[in-house]
C-alpha cells in the first residue's frame, strides 16, 4: 500500500484552491438562507416558499398558541440530526472550527458541513434564538478543511483553507467582505502573512460576489440617511456618552459570555438529549407567545434582525421596552444554544447591543438631548460594542458594522465603545464567548 505523505503547494494554487472555495461558500451561504426562509414559513405560516426577509416582522401564525409547540417540534428533529451523525454541530460552531485549527490539524469531518447546515437551518427556523453567521461558518470552515484533505495539503496549508471558508461563509451571508477578512485574521489564522492573507481575501471575495449575486449589494440594515451621524455629527458629550454605552455594554458581555457557559452546565443535568433540547425549547415557546400576546410581535424569534431593524430607524424607542427585549433576547439565547440548539452568536448580540443602545439613546434623548447621540447611532454603536464585547474581536465588530450600516462617522466612536466593551469584559472574564468553551475542555487557544 502507497502512503501518500501531506503535499505543499505553492502560493497561485493554493490562491486558486481559495478563490474556488470562496465560491462554493458562497453558494452554500445562498442555500442556507434558503432553506431557513422555506423551514421557517412552513413552521410559522404553513407555507411552503423559500421566500424570507428577516428584517421584516413574521405575520401572526395561523397555529395560534400552537405556535409555542414549534420550536419543540424542531428541537426533536435537531437532537437527533445531532446526536445520529456529527455531535459536532450541537452550539455555536466557531468553538469547534477553532478547536479543528489548534488542535487537529484543520481537520473537519465532511459530513459536519452537511449536518450543521440542516440542523441550523431547523433551529432557526423554528424559531431558535440563534444566528445564522456560526453556522455557515462552520459549515465554510468544514468545506475548506474537506478541500485541503482532498488534495492533501499539508496542515498549514489546510489550515489556511479552513480560515478562507470561514470568512468567506460570514462575507457572504453578510455582504461584508472586509469584516470576513477581519473575522478570519483575529479568530481563525494562527499566521498572518501573505501566504495566508491572499487566499483568504480572495476566498472572501468570491463568497460576496455571489452573495450580491442573490441578495443585492444593500447593506444588512436600511438606515434613513437623516438618522446618521452625517447629518447629526457626534459632540464631546456624545463620544463620552459612548465610551460610558461601551463599558455598560462590557458588562453585559459578560453576562453573556458567563451566562452561556452556565446554562450548558444546567442543561447538561439533564441526561436525555431529547428531553434537555425540547424543554429548553418549550420555554423558549412560552418565551415568543407571551411577547405576541402583549406585544403584537413574536420579536426574539429567529436571528431577530426585524427587531434590530425598527429600532435602527427609530420605530421602537421605548427605554423600557428594549431593555426588556435585551434581557429577553439574553434568556431566549441561552435556552436555545444551552438546551442543544445549532446557531450562532453574532446576531444575538446585535440584538442585545441594538437594544441596550436604543434604550441609553432614547434615555439620553428624552432627559437632555445630546447632538449625535440618538435612538439610532447609540444602537449602531452598542452593536459593535456588544459583538466586540462577547468575541474579543475589536476590528472585526467595528468593520462588520460599519459594512452592515454603510455609516463611516460612527466608526471612531464604535472603536471607542468596543475598546471599553472588550476592557470590562476582560476585567470580569478573561475569555471570550467562543475560547469560554474549549478553555472548558482544556484546550486554550493563544492569544
Amino acid at each position: 500500500m502507497k502512503i501518500r505523505f501531506p503535499q505543499r503547494i505553492g502560493l497561485v494554487r493554493l490562491s486558486l484552491f481559495a478563490l474556488a472555495l470562496g465560491f462554493v461558500a458562497g453558494i452554500g451561504a445562498v442555500v442556507f438562507r434558503a432553506l431557513i426562509g422555506l423551514i421557517h414559513n412552513l413552521a410559522f405560516l404553513g407555507s411552503f416558499s423559500t421566500a424570507y426577509d428577516a428584517s421584516i416582522f413574521t405575520p401572526p401564525s395561523p397555529w395560534g398558541a400552537f405556535v409555542i409547540l414549534v420550536p419543540v417540534i424542531g428541537s426533536v428533529l435537531v437532537t437527533y440530526l445531532i446526536t445520529t451523525f456529527a455531535p459536532e454541530a450541537r452550539g455555536h460552531g466557531v468553538p469547534e472550527v477553532m478547536d479543528a485549527i489548534y488542535y487537529k490539524e484543520g481537520v473537519i469531518r465532511p459530513v459536519v458541513a452537511v449536518i450543521k447546515s440542516i440542523a441550523s437551518a431547523i433551529s432557526i427556523g423554528t424559531g431558535g434564538a440563534i444566528g445564522r453567521e456560526g453556522p455557515i461558518i462552520q459549515i465554510g470552515a468544514a468545506l475548506g478543511s474537506t478541500l485541503g484533505q482532498l488534495i492533501h495539503l499539508a496542515p498549514w496549508q489546510r489550515i489556511t483553507l479552513v480560515a478562507a471558508g470561514a470568512g468567506a461563509g460570514i462575507a457572504a451571508t453578510f455582504n461584508t467582505p472586509i469584516g470576513g477578512v477581519m473575522f478570519a485574521i483575529e479568530l481563525m489564522m494562527p499566521e498572518l502573512s501573505a501566504r495566508t492573507f491572499l487566499p483568504v481575501a480572495l476566498a472572501t471575495g468570491a463568497a460576496t460576489f455571489v452573495g450580491r449575486i442573490f441578495f443585492g449589494i444593500y447593506p444588512a440594515f436600511t438606515i434613513p440617511a437623516t438618522l446618521l451621524t452625517s447629518a447629526h455629527p457626534a459632540s464631546l458629550g456624545a463620544l463620552l456618552l459612548f465610551a460610558l454605552l461601551g463599558a455598560f455594554i462590557g458588562l453585559a458581555a459578560t453576562a453573556f459570555v458567563q451566562g452561556l457557559s452556565l446554562a450548558e452546565d444546567l442543561f447538561e443535568l439533564i441526561e436525555n438529549a431529547y428531553l434537555r433540547h425540547a424543554a429548553g425549547m418549550l420555554a423558549l415557546g412560552i418565551l415568543l407567545y407571551a411577547f405576541f400576546v402583549a406585544e403584537g410581535h413574536y420579536y426574539v424569534e429567529g436571528v431577530g434582525y426585524a427587531t434590530v431593524q425598527d429600532i435602527l430607524t427609530g420605530n421602537l424607542n421605548l427605554p423600557g421596552l428594549l431593555i426588556v427585549l435585551a434581557v429577553a433576547k439574553l434568556c431566549a439565547t441561552l435556552m436555545s444554544l444551552g438546551s442543544g440548539a445549532s446557531g450562532g452568536i453574532f446576531s444575538p448580540s446585535l440584538f442585545m447591543g441594538a437594544s441596550l443602545g436604543g434604550a441609553m439613546g432614547a434615555l439620553v434623548s428624552t432627559v437632555h438631548p445630546v447632538d449625535g447621540f440618538s435612538v439610532t447611532t447609540a444602537a449602531i454603536v452598542g452593536m459593535a460594542a456588544m459583538v466586540g464585547g462577547g468575541t474579543g474581536a475589536a476590528m472585526t465588530a467595528v468593520t462588520m458594522i460599519f459594512e452592515m450600516t454603510r455609516d463611516y462617522d460612527l466608526v471612531m466612536p464604535s472603536i471607542i465603545a468596543v475598546a471599553l466593551a472588550i476592557g470590562v469584559r476582560r476585567l470580569l472574564s478573561q475569555e471570550n464567548i467562543y475560547t469560554v468553551k474549549l478553555v472548558g475542555r482544556g484546550h486554550k487557544v493563544p492569544k
